[in-house]
Order: structure tokens, then C-alpha cells, then sequence
């Protein structure tokens, strides 16, 4: 799967893996969501279908994910509604269920540690959250079902200990309970009793889910890339069981700041091992002669 950044994929040696996860590690402003944006957008060129943005930030606070995608590929984003409940005869209606984004626990203000909450905190967290769930689950299969082969979760926050993340709890769950699940059985997660009476149109919609790429971008406490590349991966941390991991982050010359990225992991392909600078620019992110 192709990132849309011609540069980058010739140093993945083509591209990420179908069937697989790739992290995006580094710190705040460094232009993680400048690139999932650019990876969902290519999706249309290789796929036929734009990618998916899924936003895990629990405090309110912005991605961009909207003005980025208008300024990178002039693509109006459609964000999917959290709080309505699930109305399973609209799965099939492509308009209604093909949605570029959701923000599932937007304005919620929640901390992103099982240690911030107390009893009842994380007794109300745990019951909002399996409310939710189902309305994710609608999300990520109508659009499947319809095409998409690209998903991009956003607003990952840096924890101390990565095992205490209610985030890393609900990433594990979409991984392994939604991406490596084949179709049908993620339908019947969906439809339930109702399963039986949509087993015909949930066939006509079968999709392989080996074929579904996911990129998970993740904000780091470290800056600099040499602290990212020397960073410890933790038990539970999201770097643990990554097929591709990419590090982004700053680079100092003398008193010449800059940006730069590392590939540091990608199984199953050749991939450059060296440390490639790179520009934002309002195209997205630029590497090459010149950076």
C-alpha cells in the first residue's frame, strides 16, 4: 500500500503491508497527521476509496484531521455521528454509512490512564465506552463493506507506563476484534440476532480483511529523533507488535533546527535504514535534494 509520498514508499520498498499495523511515533507538531492524511487521501488513486480516520483524542482537543485534509487534497471530511444510535437497515445505504471520520469520545475530557480514575470514574468510563463501541463498530464495517481498505487512528497520548492506557486498551480491541477479523464475523459483532436475515447482503459485501492496512499515529514525550531511536519499548506499548515502525522527529546541526525520519522497523521488506530529512509544506510532507 502506497503512502502517496513517492519518497517515503521507495524507502519502505514500496510501501506498508496489507494485513498489517504501522506506528507513527514522535512528538506533537512534527507531522504525523500530515502524513496519515496524505496515506487515507492515496487511497482513492490505489484502491479506488479514501481511507478512514479514526480519532481516539479524549480530551476535545483538535487533530486538524478537517483542515488538513481540505488543504492537502481539497477532500471535505465526513465525520460520522457518535451519540445516535445504530440503525442497521442503513448499512447497506452507501450514503448513509460511507463517513471519512469519527471522534468517538469527543469532549469527553477523560484522562488516558486507568490510574487517573477512581472506582466510579472507571465504572462510567467502562459503560460509556461499551455504548460507544457498538457505534465504532458500525462505523468501521459500513465502510469496509463499501470499499475502504485504509484506516488511520489518530490522538494517541503519551503515557509513563503504555499498559495503564485506556487508549492502548481500545487500540488492542480495534486490531485485534475488528481488522484481523474476517467479514462475516465482524458482521455478526454488528447484526447480532439479526445476522440470519443479512447473511445474503453481508456476502455480497465480503471483503478480505488481509487486504485492510491500518497506520496508527502516536504523540511521544520524546523531541528529538536520537531520544526516539534510543526509546525502550515497553510491555504493552503499541511498538511491541508493529509490523513498520517510522520515527519522526526534530535534528539539530549547530543551531539549525530540523526534521527528520527513520524507519525502524518493517517486517517482511526491504526498507532504508538511514535518518531522511523532510519539510512540511502546504503539499504535505516533502523529502528529497534541498531539505
Amino acid at each position: 500500500m502506497q503512502t502517496g509520498i513517492p519518497a517515503l514508499d521507495e524507502m519502505l520498498g514500496g510501501g506498508l503491508l496489507p494485513g498489517t499495523m504501522t506506528v507513527v511515533l514522535g512528538a506533537t507538531g512534527i507531522g504525523k497527521t500530515q502524513l496519515g492524511i496524505q496515506y487515507a487521501k492515496h487511497g482513492q488513486s490505489q484502491e479506488g476509496e479514501r481511507g478512514i480516520v479514526f480519532d481516539l483524542t479524549s480530551r476535545g482537543d483538535s487533530q486538524n484531521h478537517s483542515e488538513y485534509a481540505k488543504r492537502l487534497g481539497e477532500w471535505q471530511l465526513s465525520e460520522a455521528a457518535v451519540d445516535e444510535p445504530v440503525a442497521l437497515g442503513e448499512v447497506w445505504d452507501r450514503e448513509k454509512m460511507r463517513r471519512d471520520s469519527m471522534h468517538l469520545f469527543r469532549d469527553s475530557g477523560r484522562r488516558v490512564t486507568s490510574s487517573d480514575m477512581d472506582a466510579d470514574d472507571w465504572r462510567r468510563w467502562s459503560s460509556e465506552r461499551a455504548k460507544k463501541l457498538d457505534r465504532a463498530i458500525a462505523f468501521f464495517y459500513g465502510n469496509f463493506a463499501h470499499g475502504v481498505r485504509r484506516v488511520v487512528i489518530d490522538g494517541v497520548e503519551p503515557v509513563d507506563r503504555a499498559a495503564e492506557s485506556i487508549q492502548f486498551e481500545l487500540i488492542e480491541y480495534i486490531q485485534n476484534q475488528i481488522l484481523r477479523k474476517e467479514h462475516d464475523w465482524l458482521a455478526r459483532d454488528l447484526f447480532r440476532v439479526h445476522f440470519r436475515e443479512n447473511a445474503e447482503r453481508i456476502e455480497a459485501h465480503a471483503y478480505d480483511h488481509q487486504q485492510l492496512g491500518g497506520l496508527l499515529l502516536a504523540t511521544s514525550h520524546e523531541v528529538m529523533l536520537d531520544d526516539l531511536i534510543a526509546r525502550p519499548i515497553q510491555s504493552g506499548d503499541v511498538l511491541s507488535n508493529a509490523n513498520t515502525i517510522i520515527l519522526m522527529g526534530k535534528t539539530r546541526d549547530g543551531n539549525k533546527m530540523g526534521r527528520a525520519l527513520h524507519i525502524a522497523k518493517h517486517r517482511g521488506s526491504f526498507c532504508e535504514e538511514s535518518i531522511v530529512p523532510y519539510r512540511i509544506t502546504e503539499d504535505g510532507l516533502v523529502f528529497g535534494e534541498g531539505v
